[in-house]
């Protein structure tokens, strides 16, 4: 057991993960994992709920599931923050042997995936929080002290809602979360840093020293180094590439995938098991015990193929029924190749949103436990031109760089400074359904960002607003994070409020947005709290239709305003015609008529933006004049109600 300083204020660093979940601490002696009682380090993100409420954790549990499939739960991290509907249209709950409904009686609207085990119903992040919980029993314990603060990582890619959760389960576990970093972020750190005392149990003295060499190379001197973090865990995918120079860590853009991981490839297996097994007995074995039995069996295998070429399969079926077979390395990377290639692309998308060629990559950092695939390796090594480093170990490098930001926040470690990034644009929809983005998708954070709008109806005193997540031009292919109203705007004519829209995205990447009418003083701000997260597909698709259909986009977002303008425009004119139209000739006003019906017209037919553009400006020459003539005709009225006012106020004579 370590004894602390009780004065010290420690917070501890924890990567919850798919698969395993880790805690760790730093102080004057370096970051470290903490270790349970065995000596071992990871704890399975396993639970077994039992009847009479107890619930296993960890490896006991992870042993038993095959004797209680449906009370077992496992990868709840792919299931934070996304909702019931979402998680069936994506086909998530087939692979799952436990229980997921949604939950009964929320608000309207509201769509949250609860697990369920004998009628009880526990969200996703009340599931974690009993990971947590332990973790933190286990932290106190070594430290001999209650710990109460963490530092929590997450993938780069997780949206709102899944930070959000992720911040809940802290909550419930009886943390205070005091920052959310993202996990290819951490996972820099502990390279930059050095974790010297962290190698692979099976690194040589000649790899120690190079690591040391690399360590004191980038912390020491103040060269520029570009790293990629490749991370590739349980559940999800992330890519990083960072700028290192001296101990600032500066993330140049990021990518991913929250629903592509190892379970993936274990799936790959399963589902070849299973199809053979239906095609050379006509037997359909998948029943909750044996899914939990196939899915370990599958996950055993796959580990297998990391460091032999082949694994041999033998399942008795009963009845004299016995599926045997040999799965090779080469069908087995055959079948997770589509899986790969996803985190090729990822890589790429990274690299040309950093501006980077793979050559100016100095180093690719590996994370994740299925990093340790030699297929995985070579395709890193094929897109970045050189191998990746391995030094580091994959499981525990992201709970290792949350210590150091703990240790950082605690002032403890005083050597680096994180800058990181939002992984999607944020914006809001304006008049018409354009997509008016205000943060751009890789803007460094703590970020914010604000724009004045205006009302578009004459007396309107009530202004919805709509927040958006997405690289398209138009709020329909955009995701909505939530609305909110500003209520009590004073009736005033169309285009004179001011309203302020400010969005702050806070260190943790998560969103507040407020609103305020400059004029009246009027405010109303909300955090977002999305209804569920953004689906892996739906984030694929924003970036690459936002590519793919950027000249369309931007063209349709045009047109918009445009239209916009043209109304704005009209609606001026007929007041200008009330109130000064007397004061034209009627073939001036007839012409001015007219060509504001032909330019109400193109604007409600027209795609032509150029031509639409034309016309707006041809048809506000024509209307300098009667501006001109408006402006006189209310002078001159202000003019002579004030002469009325002063006749009125005169003493009688005498």
């Amino acid at each position: 057991m370590t004894i602390m300083n009780h004065e010290q204020d420690i917070i501890v660093g924890i990567d919850l993960g798919t698969t395993n979940s880790l805690v760790a601490v730093c102080d004057e002696a370096g970051p470290r994992v903490i270790p349970d009682e065995s000596g071992e380090s990871r704890l399975p993100s396993v639970l077994t709920f039992a009847d009479n409420g107890k619930v296993t954790i960890g490896w006991q549990a992870k042993a038993h599931a095959v004797e209680n499939p449906t009370s077992t739960v496992f990868s709840i991290k792919r299931l934070m923050g996304r909702g019931h509907d979402e998680l069936v249209a994506t086909g998530e709950l087939a692979h799952l042997p436990f229980h997921v409904v949604q939950r009964a009686g929320d608000a309207p609207g509201r769509d949250v995936a609860t697990v369920e085990i004998d009628g009880r119903l526990m969200t996703p992040p009340e599931i974690s929080s009993l990971i947590l919980r332990e973790l933190k029993q286990r932290a106190s314990v070594h430290l001999d002290r209650e710990v109460t603060k963490a530092v929590i990582t997450v993938p780069a890619y997780f949206d709102d809602a899944q930070r959000q959760a992720t911040r809940d389960a802290g909550r419930i576990a009886g943390l205070d979360v005091v920052r959310i970093v993202n996990e290819p972020t951490a996972a820099a750190l502990s390279y930059g840093l050095g974790i010297q005392d962290q190698l692979d149990r099976d690194t040589t003295e000649d790899a120690k020293q190079a690591t040391t060499d690399s360590i004191q190379h980038d912390t020491s001197s103040s060269t520029e180094s570009l790293v990629a973090v490749y991370d590739l865990g349980g559940g999800t995918f992330d890519v990083s590439v960072l700028k290192i120079v001296g101990g600032i860590f500066e993330v140049l853009s990021t990518h991913g995938n929250t629903t592509l991981g190892g379970d993936d490839f274990d799936r790959e297996i399963m589902q070849l098991i299973y199809r053979e097994i239906e095609t050379q007995f006509s037997l359909n074995i998948q029943s909750p015990a044996t899914q939990q039995a196939i899915r370990a069996l599958a996950e055993n295998i796959k580990m297998r193929l990391s460091t032999e070429d082949s694994a041999n399969i033998e399942i008795d079926l009963g009845s004299d029924r016995l599926y045997r077979r040999t799965l090779t390395r080469n069908e087995f990377e055959s079948l997770i190749a589509p899986w790969v290639e996803k985190t090729v692309d990822s890589c790429r998308q990274a690299m040309r949103d950093a501006k980077v060629r793979p050559e100016a990559i100095a180093q690719v950092v590996l994370v994740g436990g299925s990093t340790r695939i030699p297929f995985v390796r070579r395709r890193i090594e094929t897109v970045f031109h050189r191998k990746p480093y391995t030094a580091l170990n994959p499981d525990e490098v992201v709970a290792l760089g949350a210590a150091i930001q703990a240790g950082i926040l605690a002032g403890t470690q005083r050597d680096a400074l994180l800058l990181d990034v939002i992984p999607l644009s944020l914006g809001i929809e304006t008049m018409g359904g354009a997509m008016g983005k205000l943060i751009l998708r890789n803007t460094r954070i703590p970020c914010q960002a604000t724009e004045h709008f205006s009302t578009f109806v004459d007396g309107q005193t009530n202004v919805k607003i709509n927040i958006l997540q997405g690289e398209r031009e138009l709020a329909e292919h955009c995701r909505s994070l939530g609305e909110f109203e500003l209520r009590g705007i004073p009736p005033m004519p169309a285009g004179m409020p001011k309203i302020l829209v400010t969005f702050l995205v806070d260190e943790n990447g998560i969103l507040n947005v407020s609103a305020q009418e400059e004029r009246s003083g009027k405010e109303a701000s909300i955090q977002i709290v999305p209804k569920y997260g953004l689906t892996a597909a739906e984030t694929e698709r924003m970036e690459l239709e936002a590519y793919e259909h950027a000249r369309e986009d931007m063209t349709a977002h045009r047109l918009i305003d445009l239209r916009n303008q043209v109304a704005f425009d009209t609606h001026k004119t007929e007041q200008m015609l009330a109130r000064a139209g007397d004061r034209l000739s009627p073939t001036q006003r007839e012409e001015i008529e007219s060509a504001m019906r032909d330019l109400q017209q193109l604007a409600a037919t027209g795609t032509n933006a150029d031509a639409l553009h034309q016309a707006l400006t041809a048809f506000d020459r024509k209307t300098v004049r009667l501006a001109e003539l408006a402006i006189t005709a209310t002078l001159s009225k202000t003019s002579d109600q004030k002469a009325a006012s002063r006749e009125n106020n005169t003493p009688n004579e005498g």
